[in-house]
């Protein structure tokens, strides 16, 4: 069964007065056959489809390589920085880290480490020491591909995890320096 199609044209060769409207002309009856759904006239073209394009998804559990790519875009400051300002807030660290503040809120939740301050809106304020911990925590779920329970499990029972993290902190900055000054010569 073939359909009829009107076609309503626009001619903007032709541009109206300001305030009045535009011409419509009518254009010739196309016929168009739902199996093609392809306008003859227009060879090669197809009409387009009502299904809308699939978009990845945006929520549930990071793919693993997603988790390896992200985890070097950590930007945290310096300590001279990092430790210049008491607090910051959820955002401002949520933006070091390259991850949501329900992350963060989530962090916080499973790790007896983390206790950042709240005023008396409701809003967490976390001190450079804070700071400092997320780091450790990122650096066992993100980079060492730690489970939460195993980060917690690794931090209950490696009392010096802090101080083990801040010498392997300090030997990938002598690797960067290194690869720096060999990238030079």
């Amino acid at each position: 069964m073939k359909k009829t199609l009107t076609q309503i044209a626009f001619d903007f060769t032709d541009f109206p007065e300001p305030g009045s409207k535009p011409q419509l002309k009518k254009a010739e009856n196309v016929l168009l056959d739902p199996q093609i759904r392809e306008v003859p006239e227009l060879a090669g073209t197809k009409v387009p489809s009502k299904q809308p394009a699939k978009k990845s998804a945006t929520r549930g559990r990071m793919k693993l390589s997603d988790m390896a790519l992200t985890a070097d875009l950590v930007e945290v400051p310096e300590d001279e920085i990092l430790f210049s300002k008491q607090y910051y807030s959820i955002g401002a660290v949520a933006e070091m880290f390259k991850a949501n503040v329900s992350l963060l809120r989530f962090w916080e939740k499973e790790f007896d480490i983390l206790k950042p301050r709240k005023n008396g809106k409701g809003d967490r304020l976390f001190r450079p020491e804070d700071i400092k911990n997320l780091k450790m925590i990122h650096h066992l779920l993100r980079q060492k591909k730690f489970t939460i329970d195993g980060a917690k499990e690794f931090i209950k029972k490696n009392k010096q995890a802090e101080e083990n993290y801040a010498v392997i902190e300090t030997l990938q900055k002598l690797k960067t320096f290194l690869n720096e000054l060999k990238a030079n010569l």
